[in-house]
Order: structure tokens, then sequence, then C-alpha cells
């Protein structure tokens, strides 16, 4: 487990695990273009198993517990609003 660190670091370790874990094949995931407003529940990237693996992340890799509160749509739409949310999360703790 690393520390959460900056917003960038955040989003960067998110973008990079959304590539290689939740798009799929390889070939795809290099060429994904995933930026911070990119619609991952309208594009079916977070469905229920992908968003269970995503948290999983969340909790062993950036250090933050997400409460069952926290998981809606609106805080796991984007990359931009994960990010957030796992600040605040982190500074809150």
């Amino acid at each position: 487990m690393t520390a959460v660190t900056t917003t960038e670091d955040i989003f960067d370790r998110l973008v990079d695990f959304v590539r290689r874990e939740l798009i799929g094949a390889e070939e795809e995931a290099e060429t994904a273009e995933l930026d911070a407003t990119t619609p991952l529940l309208q594009l079916g990237i977070l469905n229920s198993m992908n968003t269970a693996r995503l948290l999983s992340f969340i909790r062993t890799e950036l250090g933050v517990a997400v409460s069952p509160v926290y998981i809606t749509g609106t805080h796991f739409k984007d990359l931009g609003a994960i990010t957030a949310l796992v600040l605040d999360l982190a500074n809150a703790s």
C-alpha cells in the first residue's frame, strides 16, 4: 500500500488501473483515451464487478476505504469524481 499524495498521483494511478484491469485487451488498454470526464458508467467500464475491483484497488493500493454510502453514480461517474472522492476521504482520515 502506498499513501495517497497528490490529486495528480491519484488520477494517474486510477487511469493506469482502469486501463490495465478494467478495459481488457492489452492493445485496447494502451490506446484507450481516458481523461477526467470519460463517462465510466455510461460506457459500461464500471459495472458491479469492476466497481468492486476498483474499490479493492483504492483500499489496498491507495490506502483509502470507501464507505458504501459513497458508492453512488455521482462519485463514480468518471475518473475526476473518483479522484476527488479518494482525495477527500484521504484528507478526512
